[in-house]
């Protein structure tokens, strides 16, 4: 199932390479050193940093709402404030039990995610701009998960972190095939 994932994932980062990345944070975010971590410390960092990339894109589906025209982007959109907003509860119990939210990596993630959902609210096409914000917003968080994947031994984080690359997969896939109707 592991090698799955990764491979899900691999096959979908190229999503990332095909974007234009100008106007985002994200070509630059660094996973600050996410992957050196280990133990609790990793699970720790991990589930820190993966909240706020959630409320990003929490940010950026209500940014979308008011202003789409699509009925498909609009559903996409309030799934994800919905699902997103559960797993952040989920997330915030799970930092509970491991010591307590990281700052610094919290911090850094909100630094390089900044500025998403003023993306979408400034666009010509609100739609697009959303649709084409969350693939590599999804990809990155697929990219974090696998990391977990591979690092962590604790099973509320891998369950968190297959779910992560399942459902974001299948929202990039779903995505693509949007942009190209």
């Amino acid at each position: 199932m592991k090698r799955f994932l990764i491979v899900l994932a691999l096959a979908l980062g190229g999503a990332m390479a095909q974007m234009d990345h100008s106007n985002m944070n994200m070509g630059t975010m660094k996973m600050g050193g996410l992957e050196k971590r280990s133990g609790k410390a990793f699970d720790r960092a991990f589930v820190s940093m993966m909240i706020p990339h959630h409320q990003e894109a929490i940010s950026m589906a209500k940014a979308v709402l008011p202003k789409s025209k699509d009925a498909q982007v609009k559903k996409w959109a309030e799934a994800i404030v919905e699902d997103q907003q559960k797993e952040i509860l989920e997330m915030q119990a799970l930092l509970k039990t491991l010591g307590g939210p990281d700052s610094k990596m919290q911090q850094m993630m909100k630094k390089s995610m900044s500025g998403m959902g003023g993306m979408v609210k400034s666009a010509k096409d609100p739609d697009r701009a959303f649709v084409e914000g969350m693939i590599p917003h999804h990809a990155s968080a697929i990219l974090m998960a696998n990391i977990a994947l591979e690092v962590s031994d604790n099973e509320t984080v891998l369950k968190l972190a297959r779910d992560i690359v399942v459902a974001q997969a299948g929202e990039i896939y779903s995505f693509k095939i949007w942009l190209k109707n």
